[in-house]
């Protein structure tokens, strides 16, 4: 009886032994994986990081830009205008939009309004020779407009609320300083825009709309700039 136990013992105490082995075992796989695993999420990780910022670029900066019709298609633009800023949105006297209400619905207005400042330089339209330099109204020697002939093209331009730095018969280039904006403020001291209005005639002598000829579109800075 007493062998018997003995041998009883020791194969519960061999058991135990396996069992402490394979516990030790399986905690030291454990321990090595847990590195591993630590490595391979931080390295992932980091992969993600640089992938996240590969993929989040700068906001792209552009601006409004103008650019005139080349009506003659030798590749320049034959139309420009004068101020660079965008038309006249409404305000407490009307809207600068052709074709725009004025003197409550007697009459359309005739010309298009590029927002300006005052005293900014002013461009010429178009090309040709300074065929009139005119008041903008009757009886008002402050506001004044000048008027741009171009016989090949066969269009006019106007372009009111200008001091003229330019003669009477001399010849100017699209895009060329002409003058220098005069404010409203004065003349309509209610809160209108200033602006600059500027009216295209055709060979036909109608008014028409100078975003016809002139239009608008953003253009990253870069590519504006260049133009």
């Amino acid at each position: 009886m007493e062998e018997a136990a003995s041998a009883g013992a020791r194969v519960s105490m061999g058991k135990g032994l396996l069992a402490a082995a394979f516990l030790l075992g399986v905690a030291g796989s454990a321990a090595l994986a847990a590195p591993a695993a630590h490595k391979a999420n931080a390295s992932g990780g980091r992969l993600a990081t640089r992938i996240v910022a590969r993929s989040v670029s700068a906001p792209q900066v552009e601006r409004l830009v103008w650019r005139g019709a080349d009506v003659d298609g030798d590749g320049q633009a034959d139309f420009a205008n004068p101020t660079g800023h965008d038309t006249r949105k409404t305000d407490p006297y009307g809207c600068g939009e052709f074709g725009a209400s004025r003197d409550g619905g007697a009459r359309r207005h005739e010309g298009v309004d590029f927002m300006a400042e005052a005293e900014q330089p002013l461009v010429a339209p178009i090309s040709g020779y300074v065929s009139k330099i005119g008041f903008a109204y009757p009886g008002d020697n402050v506001l004044k407009f000048v008027e741009i002939t171009n016989p090949a093209l066969r269009y006019t331009a106007r372009v009111f609320y200008i001091d003229p730095q330019v003669e009477l018969g001399q010849a100017v280039h699209v895009g060329q300083p002409i003058g220098v904006h005069h404010t409203l403020e004065q003349k309509y001291p209610g809160g209108m825009t200033d602006h600059v209005h500027l009216e295209i005639i055709d060979n036909r002598g109608a008014r028409i709309d100078a975003t016809r000829l002139i239009t608008a579109r953003h253009e990253p800075a870069s590519e504006a700039a260049k133009g």
